[in-house]
């Protein structure tokens, strides 16, 4: 009996090699503007101590209820697969003590985990960019983080596909006095509210205003507003941080209704949104967290970030932009008649393409002698140039350059095969 193929588990995708050219010329983009604004890289664990993600996140959201892949190990401790990366940087930041009278500008990019239902975009594994600053306070860097998000989608060519929206919540204790406020008003009203709104009146109200159900939604237009119970200090930052995006010349849309969907954010909260994608979608979003710092035993320290998910990212690119550059063609092709020899040859000519041409591809055929075949195999990798070696070229010291593209072709000595690979491309 044949034995079942394993295949992958549901919601956790493979990155075939058709589409990993697209994710590293994206990574390769966002990288390059991170480090022109200065920042550094940070690696955390991908699994972490489950009390983290409690603590930081919130006992009472979905992610920590219903969505984190939990699981005692062979101590029989609970660890978490992360659900996201924020928490797991800032217990980093804590251990190693890269907070202490000195600020932070970090950023990250790798795996997270969620069990939510798999869709487009949205998937148990999924991957996260994100950045995050330590030690500044001010509206200027809550700022500069939007600054350096509309620089990604203009170096992405996706810049109008993408609408900022803008909020405060306030301290915790403004927070506090809008959920009690909040709580009064839904109880009056509990007959247009639907089984999840009601799950959630007691333990997270403030999720309720992200609610998609329509009634919920014009029920919310006569709820009291966060706005109205927000503490001096944070409007007076929200204020700063709006004159500086009227300043830098970013458009925005103040709602009154984003609050995002993780306990630690205070203040500003913003989420960078399209209608690219079918319904409208969150691209990035993200806010301050001043207090899980020292939430999370740590010195108090002001903090501000965002996460992005990158196979919605992906997705927005090549459904607005599919222009950009993103091929894994092959630049030059060695071809050889196949015998041991010369072989030997086209490898080390290969090795000395890549030593003079660090950033092209090179591949060496092995297997078929047959020249034709191989032609075939450059046309089909997309190659922009073949470099053939035969028993005449062999004798030579030669080899025959062909610019696949125009099917011009020179025969000229080995010393200056890079020269002449050069002046093709």
């Amino acid at each position: 009996m044949t034995e079942k193929k394993i295949q992958s588990i549901r919601g956790m995708n493979d990155l075939l090699p058709t589409d990993s050219a697209s994710w590293q010329q994206i990574e390769k983009i966002v990288k390059g503007v991170l480090n022109s604004y200065g920042y550094n890289e940070i690696r955390t664990p991908i699994v972490e101590d489950t009390a983290l993600f409690k603590r930081a996140v919130g006992e009472v959201t979905d992610i920590v209820e219903k969505e984190m892949y939990t699981f005692n190990d062979r101590n029989n401790e609970s660890i978490t697969l992360r659900p996201e990366i924020t928490a797991g940087c800032v217990r980093a930041g804590i251990e190693h003590g890269l907070f202490y009278n000195q600020e932070q500008r970090l950023w990250y990019l790798g795996p997270a985990f969620r069990y939510e239902k798999p869709q487009k975009g949205r998937y148990r594994q999924f991957h996260q960019f994100g950045v995050e600053v330590f030690g500044l306070e001010g509206p200027n860097i809550d700022a500069e983080l939007i600054l350096l998000t509309a620089r990604f989608w203009k170096a992405l060519g996706i810049e109008q596909h993408t609408s900022l929206e803008l909020n405060s919540i306030g301290s915790l204790e403004a927070r506090a006095n809008y959920r009690n406020a909040l709580v009064v008003f839904l109880e009056q009203h509990k007959d247009k509210l639907d089984e999840d709104c009601l799950r959630r009146m007691y333990t997270n109200p403030l999720r309720i205003l992200d609610s998609k159900n329509p009634v919920v939604q014009e029920l919310l237009n006569r709820a009291p507003k966060l706005f109205d119970y927000l503490d001096e200090e944070s409007k007076q930052h929200f204020e700063g941080l709006c004159r500086l995006l009227d300043n830098a010349g970013i458009k925005y849309n103040i709602n009154q209704r984003l609050v995002r969907g993780l306990d630690y954010y205070n203040r500003t909260v913003f989420e960078w949104v399209t209608s690219s994608l079918g319904a409208q979608g969150t691209v990035c979003g993200g806010g301050r967290y001043d207090g899980l710092v020292s939430q999370l035993g740590g010195q108090p320290t002001p903090a501000v970030g965002f996460a992005m998910g990158v196979e919605r990212l992906v997705l927005l690119v090549q459904a607005v932009n599919p222009s950009l550059n993103c091929n894994n063609s092959i630049d030059v092709y060695m071809i050889s008649s196949g015998d041991e020899k010369t072989i030997s040859v086209a490898q080390n000519i290969a090795e000395l393409l890549r030593d003079s041409l660090p950033n092209w591809r090179i591949m060496t055929n092995y297997g078929s002698s047959n020249f034709k075949k191989q032609f075939t195999k450059a046309d089909k990798l997309g190659a922009k140039i073949a470099i053939i070696i035969g028993e005449n070229e062999l004798a030579n010291q030669s080899v025959m350059v062909k610019n696949l593209q125009t099917g011009e072709q020179v025969e000229v000595a080995q010393k200056e095969v890079v020269q002449t690979c050069l002046a093709i491309k």
